[in-house]
């Protein structure tokens, strides 16, 4: 972490400074749990918690200074030490700037460079950036977001684990509005800008996919000249995005289109469902063959990005090529694999879900189930607008047509799924609904067979992956009624 003091802090965020001086935070944290000794603690005020409320925990756990929007005192009436600011996060963001500048500015005195790379997209963003960092580790100092931090909070705690020590800079960016990636971009100044894919996922927060695709394209606009827009040219609406930078456009294809720079030659998947595609890139260099460890042939445009972005910031393909084929999923529910000690086998795609990852999941579900009996357990994606029950309807449909064996639907949020399964003609055990996951558990631990192929995927809040998590365990057995009662 860059290292600065109270004074610093509270001359950088505009902040009344209520501390000692020379206080030198050595670490930041929003969370009173995370706090240790010398931490600066961000009282931000939450949905469901006000971090003011925290102070005290925080400084028992060691925190030497606060970032806070209103005084905390102590039960002995002093104040904790604190910097007071009009808004505790936009002050985080105000320090993470500072401390980009300030790592750029050591380096160049070093006479090396911080190269900063910026991903966003509405699906992939995470899996491109585990990706990403896993090939820029091999070659310097890489510090990238922990799961998915990749908001106005999150962004920020990822810039103050960097250091001058930091050779590159992986940034994940979300939005749920308009300006909300230009804020960011602003923030970390990035040398490179990578987007994704304009999805449907949050276009009831957005007003719109035309307002998601305005959105997304503000981190190619953000670049300077001499940066590089990574876009992927499949994305009709991403590939519109070339004509809103300075940048110079690097285009990905999985589809093999002839102008783009970077691309999939004889992409296919193997027999566990793993991309295997010859990668071509700007050099035209030869040889090139990268035998993913990823599931799903949908992984291929993510592969491909972080090919592009790693190319971009200088690292040589046949490293790229190596560093691709020998990383597996980084990030915790996102086509997470298990093999059940009796046959079953789980994938655990629920960390989050729209329309085109669920989509992606069930071809993936399809073409792994082969020979098998398959189940796709499912619940809502949410914020959607007023498109809700129209993409949930189509998932639906979709499950019947790609011949999946047996559908479990969990939550109301999600009935418009099951509703289009039963009238696109599945019938009987086929389809199932479950109110919550306690049902769904009960039916999964009841009914899966060995050999069985079984998909997770929902949105976040509705938590099938923790169901998931549940039925990766070995199946529980009910004990006789005689032998219950002799153990009791």
């Amino acid at each position: 972490m860059i290292a600065f003091t109270a004074a610093e802090i509270a001359e950088i965020t505009n902040g009344r400074l209520d501390a000692d001086p020379g206080i030198t935070p050595l670490s930041v944290v929003t969370d009173s749990r995370e706090a240790t000794p010398g931490a600066l603690y961000v009282a931000k005020p939450g949905e469901n918690a006000d971090g003011h409320d925290f102070v005290p925990a925080a400084f028992a756990a060691g925190a030497s200074l606060a970032l806070v929007e209103r005084p905390v005192t102590a039960a002995d009436g002093t104040s904790y030490p604190a910097v007071l600011v009009p808004d505790a996060v936009l002050a985080m963001g105000a320090l993470a700037a500072e401390a980009v500048r300030r790592i750029r500015a050591a380096r160049a005195e070093q006479g090396s460079d911080l190269t900063v790379v910026g991903i966003t997209g509405s699906a992939g963003k995470t899996t491109t950036k585990d990706l990403l960092a896993g090939i820029l580790s091999t070659q310097g100092n890489t510090v990238a977001p922990q799961g998915s931090y990749n908001g106005e909070i999150g962004v920020p705690l990822t810039v103050f684990r960097a250091g001058t020590d930091t050779r590159f800079l992986v940034i994940e960016m979300g939005a749920t509005g308009v300006g909300h990636i230009r804020y960011l971009a602003d923030m970390v100044k990035p040398d490179i800008g990578v987007v994704l894919a304009v999805g449907t996922a949050h276009a009831g927060e957005f007003g719109g996919v035309e307002n998601i695709a305005l959105a997304k394209g503000e981190l190619v606009e953000a670049l300077a000249p001499g940066g590089t827009a990574i876009i992927n040219l499949d994305d009709d609406r991403v590939a519109a995005m070339r004509v809103r930078t300075s940048a110079k456009v690097l285009g990905f294809s999985a589809e093999g289109r002839a102008d783009a720079a970077v691309k999939a030659l004889n992409a296919d998947t193997n027999a566990g469902g793993n991309p295997e595609f010859d990668l071509q890139l700007p050099d035209g260099g030869a040889g090139l063959h990268v035998s993913s460890r990823l599931i799903g042939a949908h992984h291929v445009g993510n592969l491909l990005a972080a090919a592009a972005a790693a190319w971009a910031a200088g690292v040589s393909g046949q490293d790229i090529a190596s560093s691709l084929s020998s990383q597996a999923a980084a990030s915790r529910w996102r086509m997470e694999r298990t093999e059940r000690p009796d046959g079953v086998t789980i994938i655990n795609d629920a960390y989050n879900a729209n329309p085109e990852s669920m989509r992606a999941a069930l071809r993936t579900l399809a073409d792994l189930g082969r020979g098998r009996r398959t189940w796709a357990v499912l619940g809502a994606m949410l914020e959607l607008g007023e498109d809700s029950i129209r993409e949930h309807t189509a998932v639906g449909t979709q499950v019947v047509r790609l011949n999946i064996s047996r559908l479990v639907v969990v939550g109301r949020e999600a009935r418009a799924l099951y509703v289009s399964a039963v009238q696109e003609g599945s019938w009987g055990d086929e389809c199932l609904f479950a109110e919550n996951v306690d049902e769904a558990y009960d039916v999964l631990n009841a009914e899966l067979e060995p050999g069985d192929l079984v998909l997770f995927k929902s949105s976040n809040s509705v938590g099938l992956r923790h169901l998931g998590d549940r039925i990766a365990l070995p199946p529980q057995t009910p004990q006789p009624a005689d032998e219950r009662s002799t153990l009791l």
